[in-house]
């Protein structure tokens, strides 16, 4: 099977952004993804958030799968997002603002139903702390990268420049 990741907004944020003090650790995933044939998505939910602030034509599509969100993801959303808000409840965990959690549970959802999606790959803490949460009360079929963590360390390679 063909692995292939979901690039989240934050990841964008800070690839386009040379001063971003994630910037050059979201390159070096960029070009790892790349070299080693790994299919690279993003979801339109992600398109639709990055041009809040920037312009569909700075994301770099030529290299990248548009993942359109459809009824079998919007299925699969109400059951995370169920999870997560019934998970709030017991840990009486801080999910401000709430806004967030119906976009991270509708990319998780779809990271979830495309089985080629090995990783979700973010910088956004929130996010991270909400795939816990769901982590709880569902087993979603793939892996959390954070982006905060250099790519050498992720994937376990020696940095021998």
């Amino acid at each position: 099977m063909t692995h292939s990741v979901l690039l989240d907004t934050s990841f964008f944020i800070r690839l386009l952004n040379d001063e971003d003090p994630l910037h050059q650790n979201a390159k070096d995933y960029f070009r790892y993804f790349l070299e080693n044939d790994i299919i690279l998505k993003v979801s339109t939910i992600s398109i639709a958030e990055y041009c809040v602030g920037g312009s569909l034509d700075e994301l770099p599509l030529m290299n990248i799968q548009i993942l359109p969100f459809n009824l079998d993801h919007a299925k699969r959303t109400g059951e995370f997002a169920k999870a997560i808000f019934e998970e709030k409840k017991i840990s009486n965990e801080d999910l401000k603002p709430r806004a967030i959690i119906p976009n991270d549970s509708k990319l998780f959802a779809q990271s979830d139903s495309d089985k080629s999606i090995s990783y979700f790959v973010t910088s956004d803490s929130r996010s991270l702390n909400i795939h816990k949460m769901l982590s709880k009360r569902i087993k979603p079929r793939f892996e959390i990268i954070d982006i905060n963590i250099p790519y050498n360390q992720q994937f376990g390679i020696l940095d021998l420049k």
